[in-house]
């Protein structure tokens, strides 16, 4: 199971979450997050990975060319969409992608998971608030049927306390935190990400994932 820390803004944040243990981070293009970053501070944020871990990059409803100003700038190794995306404007980009489900009672996620059979995962997170993640709320992981695990980065309201529970539950792909590692919106805060990343890998080993 791997662990990504989300909604990164600076170096050292991304060079402590992966010294730490985490196998991804990711920075957000957003304009309307409060954890969104400009092309320039993804390159700097870029240069704390050093191979040490994937750096994703978080869109939502950008145009074509959105995304490849990004990409001719920033070494992204996958992309993740949090929008209404087409699965053909998500593969278009020679990039792995990962697809954002927002979760409500009800949803079929085989039908989405059919869809979006190209991506490499689907990241499920909460639908709260009319935001695009990062809302800090749960949503219930029963939501989650049998056997979709594998395809899963589970994501939304998960912190330190509540990770272990969350991964017994789904048995997901990856996690995904943000919020909940966080001193302030877009600063990681050093406890808070060690604390997490050990208790969702012995949550993990203990279930052989």
């Amino acid at each position: 199971m791997r662990i990504k820390i989300c909604g990164i803004t600076r170096r050292d944040d991304a060079e402590l979450a992966l010294s730490l243990g985490a196998d991804a981070v990711g920075c957000v293009f957003y304009s309307g997050s409060s954890r969104g970053i400009t092309v320039q501070q993804a390159v700097e944020v870029s240069l704390g990975i050093s191979g040490l871990g994937m750096l994703v990059g978080l869109f939502v409803n950008p145009s074509k060319r959105e995304v490849e100003e990004v990409l001719a700038s920033v070494p992204l190794h996958c992309l993740q969409f949090h929008g209404t995306e087409s699965p053909a404007f998500c593969r278009q980009f020679q990039r792995p992608y990962i697809k954002a489900v927002p979760m409500s009672q009800g949803i079929d996620l085989n039908k989405v998971d059919g869809d979006f059979a190209g991506a490499s995962a689907l990241l499920l997170d909460s639908a709260r608030g009319g935001q695009f993640g990062g809302s800090g709320e749960s949503f219930d992981w029963d939501w989650v049927g049998p056997g979709m695990g594998h395809r899963v980065i589970l994501a939304g309201g998960l912190a330190a306390d509540n990770v272990a529970s969350a991964i017994k539950r789904v048995r997901p792909a990856a996690v995904d935190v943000s919020s909940g590692v966080e001193s302030a919106k877009g600063i990681k805060d050093a406890e808070k990400m060690r604390t997490f990343i050990q208790s969702a890998r012995v949550a993990a080993q203990g279930l052989g994932l």
